[in-house]
């Protein structure tokens, strides 16, 4: 039993790994998936939310990130692998059906599992953050797509580390917040900048990028341009409802065309003006969505 509006921080042993987590609540099972370049920390409202109010409500630093372990192989951060960790860590906590939500890369993950594992979930809730089949369209197809993508370019470079950790990772503070409006202050910031800074947490971040299939084509490299996937492989079997900031830089409305024909159980709630950093922002700022926003188990204030 958690103390009431503490969260607490333990470890768990899965799929030859440890994770840590951030946990506060009892009750049904609500877990938080980060992206890049986040921690569990991204999840810290959601978290004493929701813990406050009958769930245990849950959020991971997801392999090579904060203080969970940083395998330096690329090969550690395929998808399955990935998988896997949140499945075998979601078992810890319950052997029902729980809600699984995603953001940016934490996305990626969630959309995986749900094709994976539809019957361990009970609802799927995706933060910006696309669905591998629209997004491989958007990537091999779609000229606006691939210029907003082109920074997976330098994240997968080697020399990504070194740009990235320049005048002690201002660089990386100023790449991944200067595209949008996160309410941040200076202890969010310190906590950001100490979590970046742990022995290979920057190189198992971008791992992630290095990992991926899914990334625009260049002059050297077709990308995502060089496969050929089917809609129908990627079907998710799963209530999902997706939350969409449309001020998005990186991740254009684009991606959302034709959702539908991959995600039967659909619910798209598009957001005017909130950008890739919608769950830093403000959506108590616009009530017209607190209904929406609410059913998928957004943080509202009342």
């Amino acid at each position: 039993m958690t103390q009431a509006g503490a969260i607490e921080h333990r470890t768990a042993e899965v799929n030859g790994i440890r994770l840590h987590y951030a946990r506060l609540g009892d009750g049904p099972l609500m877990l938080f998936l980060h992206g890049f370049p986040e921690f569990w920390r991204g999840w810290k409202e959601p978290l004493e939310y929701f813990g406050a109010r009958g769930w245990c409500a849950v959020a991971p630093d997801q392999r090579g990130y904060n203080l969970s372990d940083r395998p330096a192989a690329v090969e550690q951060y395929r998808t399955r692998l990935l998988i896997e960790d949140i499945r075998e860590l979601a078992q810890r906590f319950t052997r029902e059906r729980f809600v699984l939500v995603g953001h940016d890369w934490g996305g990626a993950v969630a959309w995986g599992f749900a094709m994976a594992h539809p019957e361990l979930l009970s609802r799927l809730v995706i933060v910006n953050s696309p669905h591998p089949y629209t997004f491989w369209r958007e990537l091999a197809g779609n000229p606006a797509q691939q210029q907003a993508s082109a920074y997976m370019l330098l994240l997968r470079d080697a020399k990504a580390e070194r740009v990235l950790s320049q005048d002690g990772y201002a660089k990386l503070w100023q790449f991944a917040f200067g595209r949008g409006t996160p309410q941040f202050g200076e202890k969010d910031k310190a906590a950001y900048m100490e979590a970046w800074a742990q022995p290979g947490a920057l190189t198992g971040s971008l791992n992630w990028y290095r990992a991926s299939p899914l990334y625009p084509p260049s002059a050297a490299d077709p990308g995502a341009s060089r496969l050929a996937l089917e809609a129908k492989d990627f079907m998710v079997k799963v209530p999902t409802l997706v939350i969409w900031g449309e001020a998005d830089e990186a991740l254009l409305p684009g991606c959302l065309d034709g959702l539908e024909a991959c995600v039967p159980d659909l619910r798209v709630v598009r957001v005017p003006g909130a950008s890739h950093w919608i769950v830093h922002e403000r959506p108590e700022r616009l009530p017209e969505l607190k209904r929406e926003l609410k059913e998928a188990g957004w943080p509202i204030r009342e």
